[in-house]
C-alpha cells in the first residue's frame, strides 16, 4: 500500500473515533470572588463564563489557618484532578502558593522547613504540602450529591469554590493539569 492511501485509511479510522475532550493551549481560568463568576479565558479573550460560583463561607481573601471558611485569593494551576470525587469533581489548586507560604513566614505561622517546602513544590511543578497550617486541599468542584437550593443562596465551601454540577462538567472540557487558575 502507498503512503498517500494509508494516510487516507489512517484519517478514515480517526474520524470513526468519538471525539475526545482536550483542554486547548494558553486557556486559564480567572475567578471573580465580588462577582461570582469564573471566565474561561483563552489569552485575553474570554470563550465561557460559569456565573454564580460560590465560595467560602467567611468570603474570600487571606487565608490564615485551616479550617477558616475563606476562599485564598492568589494565582494557581490545577495540581490534580479527581473525576470521582463526592463533589463530583474536583480540580485541586496548588495551594499555598510562594507569595502565601512568604507571609506566613514572615508571620511566624510556619517554619523555614515549611517554607522551603512550598516553593520547592511550586517550582518544581509538583503539589505543595497539604498539611499546613495554612490549609489545604482547596479546588474547584461540582455539588455532588449537595443541595441546589442551597447553592443558589449562599456561599457554604470551607474555602473552595462551587460550581454546579453541570457548570463543572462544561469546565472539565476546558482545564488540565496545570491549568493556571487566578482567584482575584
Amino acid at each position: 500500500m502507498n503512503a498517500k492511501k494509508m494516510f487516507r485509511g489512517s484519517i478514515l479510522s480517526m474520524s470513526l473515533l468519538p471525539a475526545l475532550a482536550i483542554a486547548e493551549p494558553n486557556i486559564w481560568l480567572l475567578i471573580d470572588t465580588q462577582t461570582r463568576n469564573l471566565e474561561i479565558k483563552k489569552g485575553d479573550e474570554t470563550i465561557d463564563v460559569l456565573d454564580h460560583v460560590v465560595i467560602g463561607r467567611k468570603g474570600a481573601g487571606t487565608k490564615e489557618q485551616r479550617g477558616d471558611d475563606i476562599t485564598p485569593l492568589g494565582n494557581y494551576r490545577i495540581g490534580w484532578i479527581n473525576e470521582k470525587s463526592a463533589f463530583r469533581k474536583f480540580f485541586g489548586l496548588t495551594y499555598p502558593n510562594p507569595e502565601q507560604a512568604q507571609q506566613a513566614l514572615q508571620n511566624g505561622k510556619i517554619d523555614l522547613d515549611t517554607y522551603h517546602a512550598i516553593r520547592e513544590a511550586h517550582f518544581s511543578g509538583s503539589i505543595p504540602p497539604q498539611n499546613t497550617v495554612l490549609g489545604g486541599q482547596i479546588g474547584i468542584h461540582g455539588l455532588g450529591g449537595g443541595s441546589l437550593s442551597v447553592h443558589e443562596i449562599f456561599d457554604w465551601t470551607h474555602g473552595c469554590i462551587a460550581l454546579t454540577n453541570e457548570q463543572i462538567d462544561r469546565l472539565s472540557q476546558y482545564i488540565e493539569k496545570g491549568t493556571l487558575v487566578t482567584v482575584k
